[in-house]
């Protein structure tokens, strides 16, 4: 898809604004005021920072939309993203607030990827141009899924803040269009019943994140998990082989299931490893200065937790047999051909499905 790599920076740029929105405008209205313990805050006080942690993630996520997925545009992403997070907690614990400081922040935050994206655009000249890696892309759309699921969801103590509905409605947005780009670039073929497709998902996940927003809380959770689902089954249907010219329901039917059920159970296990084991959200807390969560209450990094589970899903739906990936057979005892194997990386396609 020649368009993935303009779509993919652009997004990345609009995470930026986000992410320098979340951290000048949001952020100071959750961090309460004076030290005394029974003042201390409660489930979802810093959902500012799990709104910016989002957008570093699709960041990442959109650096690897513009690489193809290829490793050389994904590896240092991911870098990218594991320094941004030290530089959120670092530019945190100094408060910035106000006009400017969003505007410095976002000029910052995109010089920045403008500089890592011009680095690699001079890499990519001087390799030769290589089919996009189906898998990494598919991957990129899970998570991206999961997360758009989390972010749509996102609570605050009180859920009356007139700032997050819009806030976690455009995070949520955003990381539905990546799922859909991230999908469409991994697909075989792209005609015109997939891009058919990838817009009626886009246009139904984006009406989804503002019918969650819309409800409270408590009734909200079933809305959620069906925008998963929905998200989830919609990246089968875009980057998975079609054999014969169409999809093969069958599949499709189990990986909707997997859909529904995988994210909220993985998200379960990372959430209570969280609250149990490894206290994240705590030490993030801590290291940005800010009044730690009363110990009645937990510390939770959800979107921390939505990452994970979106990797757990992508080891579900990015199934390498359904991307049209096939192990070689054994070579034969006889002299082999000048033309050497079939296939990328060592496998063949699954089906008649060419780009």
């Amino acid at each position: 898809m020649r368009s993935a790599r303009p779509v993919g920076l652009l997004l990345s740029a609009a995470a930026v604004l986000l992410w320098a929105i979340g951290m000048t405008v949001l952020q100071p209205l959750t961090e309460p005021i004076g030290p005394w313990s029974e003042r201390l805050p409660g489930n979802n006080t810093y959902w500012a920072r799990d709104l910016r942690f989002a957008a570093i993630v699709a960041v990442v996520l959109g650096l690897v939309l513009a690489g193809r997925g290829h490793l050389r545009w994904s590896g240092p992403g991911v870098l990218l993203g594991g320094l941004w997070v030290a530089a959120d907690v670092a530019i945190d614990r100094a408060d910035p607030s106000g006009v400017e400081a969003t505007v410095l922040l976002t000029a910052g935050g995109c010089a920045v990827l403008g500089a890592v994206a011009a680095v690699l655009l001079r890499r990519d000249r001087r390799v030769r141009p290589a089919a996009a890696d189906r898998w990494a892309l598919t991957g990129a759309a899970c998570v991206a899924g999961v997360l758009a699921m989390v972010a749509a969801g996102i609570e605050s103590p009180t859920d009356r803040e007139p700032e997050l509905n819009p806030a976690a409605s455009a995070t949520g947005a955003l990381l539905v269009v990546l799922t859909v780009g991230a999908a469409l670039a991994a697909a075989p073929a792209r005609g015109r019943t997939r891009w058919l497709l990838a817009a009626g998902l886009g246009v139904a996940a984006v009406s989804g994140v503002g019918l969650v927003r819309a409800i409270p809380p408590g009734p909200r959770s079933l809305p959620q998990l069906a925008l998963g689902a929905v998200l989830l089954t919609g990246v089968t249907l875009l980057a998975w082989d079609w054999p014969g010219g169409r999809p093969a329901w069958r599949h499709h039917a189990l990986a909707a299931v997997a859909a529904l059920v995988g994210p909220v159970a993985m998200l379960l296990v990372v959430g209570i490893t969280m609250m149990v084991l490894v206290p994240i959200g705590a030490t993030f807390t801590a290291l940005a200065g800010n009044s730690p969560i009363n110990a009645a209450d937990s510390d939770l990094l959800v979107s921390l937790g939505g990452v994970l589970a979106g990797l757990g899903m992508a080891l579900l739906l990015a199934w390498p047999p359904a991307l049209g990936y096939r192990p070689d057979p054994p070579s034969p005892s006889g002299p082999v051909g000048p033309d050497g194997p079939d296939g990328v990386a060592g496998g063949r396609p699954a089906s008649a499905e060419r780009r």
